[in-house]
This record gives C-alpha cells, sequence and structure tokens, in this order.
C-alpha cells in the first residue's frame, strides 16, 4: 500500500474493559450512552461494520460489512491521550503516569511560581468549564495562573488571552514543561487559553498540548527512518512532541481536521496520514453533552460517506479511537474502555478483527502495509484483510 490514512475518534470507547473497575469506570459505554440519544445518524461507519463489533449490537448489524471490524483492548496502565496514542503506535506504557488527586505538592508549586513569574491559583482536579467561571475573574484580578488537573495525568494552565496572549501562554507551558519531568513527569503540561467575561467565559480552540516524548520507538519513527511522509492532522503532533512527523497540521475542532484530512488525500504522498478529531472529548465528553456528542459523530459519518468513495487502490483506512470519555458516566473524566476498529480499503476483505490484545497491533499493521520494517509491539492484522 501506497497510503495509510489513521483516524482517531477522540474518545469514542466501545465498553468497558475487564480491569474498568480499577479506574472507578465499571459499566462505561461511550457508544451506548451517545446512541440512547436518539440523535446519533451513523449509516456509514454502520455499513463498515461499527455495529457487527462485539458488544456493540445494539447500533445496528450490516449483513455484508464494507469493512474488517474489531475493538481493541488497551494494555497500557492508563486510559489518557498520551499513552493511548503512544499505545496505537507501538509504545506500551506499563507504569501509569503521576496524577494529582489533591492538586500538585508545594515544592512543584514553588518551581512554576519561579519560572514563570506569577501566582498561582486553584491547584486541585477541575472541570475545566467550571474552573474559568470560579477562578476567572481572580486570573484577570491578579495575573495569576489557573493551576488545575484531572482524573487524567496533566498539567493545565488557563488564563485569559487578553491578559496572557495564547504565545505567551505556550512559553508558560514551555517552562512547566520542563518542570513536570521525573517522578513528576506528567503525560502532558496543556495550555487553555479562555476569552470573555464572567459569568460567560469561554475557552478557544488555541489549546496545545505539550507531552513527554514517547519512551520508545514508535512506528511514526520507523516510517520516517524509511524515508515516507509522516503527516500529522490536529494535536497529532503536540501528543508525540513532534518526533517521527515530516509535516503537521494543528487544527481547531473536528471540522478543520476532517477538511484538512480530505486536502491531504487529493496529494501525492507515500506514507501515514495520522489524524486526531478532538470534539467528541473536548467538547462533550467532559462535559457529559451525550446530545453534542452524538451530533459531532454524525456530522463525522457524514463526512466519511464521501471521503472513504474517493480513496484510490492503494489506499486504506483505519478508524479507532483512544479511550472512552463516556458523556452518560458520573464524572467528567476519560473511561478505561476497548476501542472501534474499522480498516476499509477497496483492496482489502471485510473480514471480522476480533478483540485485540492491544493497540499496539495497529502500529504493527501500518507498519506492515507500507512495507516498513517493525520490530517493537503489536501483532499485525494486515494478514486478515489483504
Amino acid at each position: 500500500m501506497k497510503r495509510v490514512f489513521l483516524i482517531v475518534l477522540d474518545s469514542v470507547g466501545a465498553g468497558e474493559l475487564p480491569d474498568a473497575a480499577d479506574f472507578g469506570d465499571a459499566g462505561a459505554n461511550t457508544l451506548l450512552s451517545v446512541s440512547k440519544t436518539g440523535e446519533l445518524s451513523i449509516p456509514n461507519l454502520l455499513s463498515f461494520g461499527l455495529g457487527n463489533i462485539d458488544g456493540l449490537g445494539f447500533l445496528g448489524h450490516a449483513e455484508a460489512p464494507l469493512a474488517a471490524y474489531g475493538k481493541a483492548a488497551e494494555k497500557s496502565r492508563g486510559k489518557d491521550t498520551t499513552v493511548g496514542h503512544w499505545e496505537m503506535a507501538g509504545v506500551i506504557s506499563e507504569r501509569p503516569f503521576p496524577t494529582y488527586p489533591d492538586g500538585f505538592p508545594e515544592d512543584v508549586v514553588a518551581a512554576l511560581r519561579r519560572a514563570t513569574g506569577r501566582g498561582i491559583i486553584c491547584n486541585r482536579p477541575y472541570s475545566g468549564t467550571d474552573v474559568i467561571r470560579d477562578y476567572g475573574r481572580e486570573q484577570l484580578r491578579t495575573g495569576a495562573l489557573i493551576v488545575y488537573t484531572s482524573a487524567d495525568s496533566v498539567l493545565q494552565i488557563a488564563a485569559h488571552e487578553e491578559l496572557i496572549p495564547p504565545a505567551e501562554l505556550y512559553r508558560i507551558c514551555e517552562a512547566a514543561r520542563k518542570i513536570m519531568t521525573g517522578e513528576h513527569g506528567v503525560g502532558r503540561v496543556i495550555a487553555r487559553p479562555f476569552t470573555g467575561e464572567y459569568p460567560n467565559f469561554v475557552r478557544t480552540k488555541n489549546r496545545r498540548d505539550f507531552s513527554l516524548e514517547p519512551t520508545g520507538t514508535t512506528v511514526l519513527d520507523a516510517i520516517n527512518s524509511a524515508g515516507l511522509d509522516v503527516i500529522a492532522v490536529g494535536k497529532i503532533e503536540d501528543i508525540f512532541a513532534g518526533r517521527g512527523i515530516t509535516e503537521a497540521t494543528h487544527t481547531g475542532g473536528n471540522a478543520e481536521g476532517m477538511a484538512v484530512t480530505s486536502a491531504v488525500a487529493k496529494r501525492d504522498f507515500h506514507g501515514l496520514c495520522f489524524v486526531n478529531l478532538v470534539d467528541y472529548d473536548m467538547l462533550y465528553g467532559h462535559r457529559n453533552d451525550a446530545f453534542g456528542y452524538a451530533r459531532a459523530l454524525t456530522e463525522f459519518d457524514g463526512w466519511l460517506g464521501g471521503f472513504y468513495r474517493e480513496l484510490t487502490d492503494d489506499d486504506v483506512l483505519i478508524i479507532t479511537a483512544d479511550h472512552g470519555c463516556d458523556p452518560g458516566d458520573v464524572s467528567t473524566d476519560h473511561t478505561r474502555e476497548y476501542v472501534p476498529l474499522l480498516v476499509y480499503g477497496k483492496k482489502s476483505r471485510p473480514s471480522p478483527l476480533g478483540v485485540r490484545g492491544t493497540f499496539a497491533d495497529t502500529a504493527a499493521t501500518v507498519a506492515e502495509l507500507l512495507g516498513v520494517d517493525w520490530g517493537g509491539c503489536g501483532e499485525s492484522y494486515s494478514e486478515v484483510i489483504l
């Protein structure tokens, strides 16, 4: 194959993993919660075989699926964006990244004050929309940084764009990234700019993620080393700290991400186009908005119907996710779930893929499809689809 399009529907989980209770996620099922809204219309995903995946029969069964279909379990000890993407790129995180349910310790806070020259407020787990409502006025009045976390391994810094422009906030987050290493090596430091006036503060689309570098060789590294293209769309470049990527386009949301992916597909390249569509997680899962989630998936499905028909004989499309974020869950956090796996190509067989033991099977498959040497984790399912 000449081109592989790997599209991550951020947080579109396919039901609880066997160890979900260990993460406080017993019973989680993102797609089930979304389907209950009555707003979900996804005929193209269903024609691919999404409802044929074990445990997703409630969506509807396709008699003759167009794609190979299955689901994958996360082998890494985590349920966040970084861990999920790294694993599908071939790096399994055996040890969980640190989390801070009681906020960051004083030595970290003091280091942030010294590095940024600003005060720190909040310093506790918080919803991203609630934190700017509750601390936004103080941030504007004092110039302090709103520092908060979640159940995931993240340090998030929010600031009003009129007081601290995004470029300055990014420099602050880069300084924080240097602090958050070693025992405090969180998966991501996230810049969270917001704007507006109280009580109607809103987060903008100028978010940026500052990740650790992957702890092992990824399939992106392997493809790059083979002289092929690795085109990143959305926050992929951030998640992999730029490593292994030959070209990147940051996007403000799903609509732009889909438009950029369509534009890339019209180009002649050889390699991987790796796409993250973040709105399901950022706008809907974390806000427990199942109706918005359903509408966003419906919009993707409409785009997909045109996109897959334009693919060439030498293309393969893989659609998957990185974790769950059940909008029907009692919390606003990510959920420990299987992820769906759909693989379409004009030369591929629409075969059942079963339950894959790790997201890393996708890394092995992408490498084999592109003819790239891969000695990392995962077992290729290319022989099932070709």
